[in-house]
């Protein structure tokens, strides 16, 4: 396509274009990407010129044109951004830079990076939406051209397209391609599988002759029987999504209906019903196929009538019954926004800004939050299909598909989602845990003093529900957090004849590097900081002359007072570590180091796990460990070592050969011990004797139905 060419192309659309800076850009661009080649051989301004002219077909302005000619000259030339914005504007500018920046996202990668880099795409959206649309269009293209990479680099973008770029394209409401950018995915990622579905499909036309032709001929003597003006298309579905309908369905080609699709386009919204009517009189409609996206639109403007018939032979084909103005959204999308027609930018009143979508979904998430929860709500916004339910006053609320009582009542308010204690579907109260459908009434019922709970981040479908869930979870564990950290502070400066007042909490905080008393406590609490430490940063003095030792029955914090515990001899934890009580019918509590083996098995018995803390000070050296070693065979050699046990206050309660040979022993001997640091005297003065070869804590997975009970 030349300068010409591109011109051409949008005045038919365009007759008010800046033809002079349209081609202004095309020389600058093919001056600045002069000798570059792409890994087909081609001149490399070949790339830009096709990424505007798959926009131009999209009949947008000329500065998002302009865009698409310079989109890799900040990123690949000597081109700045000074430079762009001199020669152009600094709005052909800012979007240049930030179609450069979106590229840089290494959008393939670890997902806390991906999450991060999701964040980062969204901001940038949110700016001007028309840095994506140039962002997808080059993707399409590098896509359509994608042979020429190596193969490694062919399943990276496919993967990245089918993950990331054609779920956005169909959250912009740019359905074609949505569809045209998993097609080409899918020839990368599995062209067996795609090769197998256009065989059969060859099969079928050969058998049944061409039925797109026959049931479009069928639709259209309908039509003209009930007096209704319209265009039909008919068309076989693409090749992905028939696949992922074999999928989900778990079936076989041959058994998969409503393989074809049909699109009637009317001038009304009238007429759009009418033809639904003639449809229904004349094929057999599947019952719960049919949706009303003209009464109910989706967020991006959507709106269409939906139906699956029974149609000729008895093959199911899906309807899509719109007007004009509907099909233009539905095809453009978020572009409708931007183009242009007779060299005015057109208004369709169907079409709904993403923009909107987006910014709200940036406003939601706060800096502070966690990666995986980020992505966890972006994921749900950009790739769930939607039901629509009402409230008791008949609002309509759109959900997600599989979005349950607890979710409905978030999208409400974060306050009446707080408070919910249960719900009521058409009159009948279910569980939180029900699937909503379209068209039930939905009643929340609430009660005073109601708190989120912890399992309901399970139950959640909604990413507003889920982030409202985890910060409320987060913050009423602070406040347990602070308020046991408080008592905590309170004995230790007692212990050394003081009292924690806030300034001298306050100037802990400092010390410790902490913002305020709030924050100190709140480590205190969650084990995090030690309130040994707090005392320390400001007497530490006191701090090493006061050591009154701690029994055994109550090292552990956390407890109720009816509650007993034990240490599990799995994973042996002692104080210093960090632990987590699970408790046991008519055995009381067993403690276990938090990073023990044994809690991966229980990870979905929440409300057995106690969140538990070791109390503060010198604890009794009754904590039992096994280490197990290989010392020489020599004489005195299995003396020496027990005697460096006993010289640093260490009890022998156990000792087990594993193996024998004449040159060395392995064995595992169990230490009574008091914390963490008295663990690491013993094994470094061991360690450190000429005499013994290895020597690591035994942790046994094996043991974990045994415990030591308390002292």
């Amino acid at each position: 396509m030349t300068a010409d060419d591109l011109i051409a192309l949008v005045r038919t659309y365009n007759p008010k274009t800046n033809a002079r800076m349209l081609a202004d850009a095309f020389v600058f661009g093919e001056d600045m990407h002069d000798g570059q080649f792409r890994h087909s051989g081609e001149p490399y301004f070949t790339h830009p010129v096709a990424v505007a002219g798959i926009l131009a077909e999209q009949q947008m302005d000329d500065a998002t044109l302009i865009t698409a000619l310079l989109h890799d000259t900040i990123e690949d030339t000597k081109a700045s951004y000074a430079d762009v914005e001199k020669r152009f504007s600094r709005e052909i500018a800012e979007l240049v830079d930030g179609v450069t920046k979106l590229t840089n996202l290494q959008l393939s990668s670890s997902e806390t990076k991906q999450a991060e880099n999701f964040r980062k795409l969204f901001m940038a959206t949110s700016r001007d939406l028309r840095v994506t649309l140039v962002k997808l269009a080059d993707r399409l293209h590098n896509m359509r051209t994608i042979k020429s990479m190596r193969p490694e680099k062919q399943a990276q973008k496919a993967r990245e397209t089918m993950d990331i770029y054609a779920p956005l394209a169909g959250r912009m409401g740019m359905q074609w391609m949505r569809e045209e950018l998993e097609d080409l995915a899918f020839r990368v990622l599995n062209p067996e599988g795609r090769n197998s579905i256009i065989r059969r499909f060859i099969t079928l036309q050969r058998e049944t002759g061409d039925v797109v032709e026959k049931i479009t001929v069928d639709m259209e003597h309908e039509m003209d029987k009930a007096g209704i003006a319209c265009d039909i298309y008919g068309r076989a579905k693409k090749p992905y999504s028939i696949w992922r309908k074999m999928q989900e369905k778990q079936q076989g080609f041959s058994r998969l209906s409503d393989i074809y699709g049909f699109r009637i386009i009317t001038q009304t919204e009238a007429e759009c019903y009418a033809a639904l009517g003639a449809i229904h009189q004349r094929w057999f409609a599947v019952p719960g196929r049919f949706k009303d996206y003209i009464s109910q639109p989706k967020s991006n403007g959507y709106r269409s009538l939906h139906t699956t018939v029974s149609g000729r032979d008895g093959k199911r084909v899906e309807v899509q019954i719109r007007t004009v103005e509907m099909h233009e959204v539905a095809e453009a999308g978020v572009a409708a926004h931007w183009s242009y027609r007779d060299g005015i930018r057109t208004e369709n009143r169907f079409a709904v800004d993403p923009a909107r979508w987006i910014a709200q979904l940036t406003e939601r998430l706060d800096e502070d939050h966690d990666h995986d929860e980020f992505l966890d709500m972006v994921k749900l916004e950009m790739y769930q299909d939607q039901v629509f339910c009402f409230t008791p006053k008949g609002d309509v609320i759109k959900l997600p598909r599989g979005a349950t009582p607890i979710d409905f009542a978030y999208a409400i308010h974060t306050r009446i989602g707080h408070a919910c204690v249960g719900a009521k579907v058409d009159g009948l109260r279910v569980p939180l845990w029900t699937r909503l459908k379209n068209g039930q009434s939905i009643e929340v019922i609430t009660a005073e003093g109601q708190t989120p709970q912890a399992t309901w981040i399970d139950i959640a479908v909604t990413g507003r529900a889920k982030t409202a869930i985890r910060r409320a979870l987060r913050e009423e564990d602070r406040e347990r957090f602070i308020r046991l950290g408080r008592e905590l502070v309170r004995v230790s400066f007692e212990n050394v004849g003081k009292k924690a007042t806030d300034k001298a909490l306050r100037t802990a905080g400092k010390a410790l590097g902490l913002g305020n008393i709030d924050d100190l406590l709140e480590r205190v609490g969650s084990a995090e900081i030690t309130s040994r430490d707090v005392v320390s940063a400001i007497y530490p003095d006191l701090v090493k002359s006061v050591g009154a030792e701690i029994e055994a029955r109550r090292a552990v914090i956390g407890l109720d007072a009816d509650q007993t515990h034990r240490r599990a001899q799995c994973c042996q934890p002692i104080p210093g570590e960090r632990i987590v009580g699970i408790t046991y019918r008519g055995q009381g509590v067993v403690v276990h180091a938090i990073d023990c083996d044994v809690l991966a098995d229980l990870e979905d018995q929440t409300e057995r796990w106690i969140d538990l803390h070791w109390q503060e000070g010198t604890h009794s050296a009754s904590n039992t460990i096994t280490l197990d070693m290989t010392i020489t065979n020599d004489a005195g050699v299995l003396g020496r070592i027990c005697t460096l046990i006993g010289e640093n206050d260490a009890n022998i309660s156990d000792l087990q050969f594993i193996d024998r040979k004449p040159d060395y022993y392995r064995l595992l001997i169990e230490v009574d011990l008091r914390d963490v640091e008295h663990m690491h005297i013993v094994m470094t003065a061991l360690e450190a004797d000429s005499n013994v070869a290895t020597i690591e804590r035994h942790r046994d997975p094996d043991r974990a139905g045994q415990v030591q009970r308390r002292s």
